[in-house]
């Protein structure tokens, strides 16, 4: 089963909202950027009642090639992560 493509979602929020389709994208335009620009600058950007991003470190690690099985070094990277809100998930399941 799908989810909803991006097009259906700014319709689906423009019939919601009554404002204009364009208007819904330059919303969700600035929306994504400003949480890109806070993750990188502050390392979390909090979306009220859905979650939030976190910037967080992952540690180098030793890994296995699965079709050698031999082991190699995975290094030390940072990630991005979303973590659910309590209410989300009270709301979903």
């Amino acid at each position: 089963m799908a989810g909803m493509t991006k097009s259906a979602l700014l319709a689906a929020l423009a019939e919601q909202t009554g404002l204009a389709k364009k208007d819904v994208v330059g919303f969700m335009d600035a929306f994504t950027a400003m949480a890109y620009k806070e993750v990188k600058k502050a390392g979390v950007f909090v979306v009220p009642g859905l979650g939030k991003l976190v910037k967080v470190h992952r540690n180098a690690r030793q890994g296995r090639n699965p079709a050698t099985g031999a082991t190699i070094q995975i290094p030390a990277k940072t990630v991005v992560k979303f973590r659910v809100a309590k209410a989300a998930k009270e709301a979903v399941l």
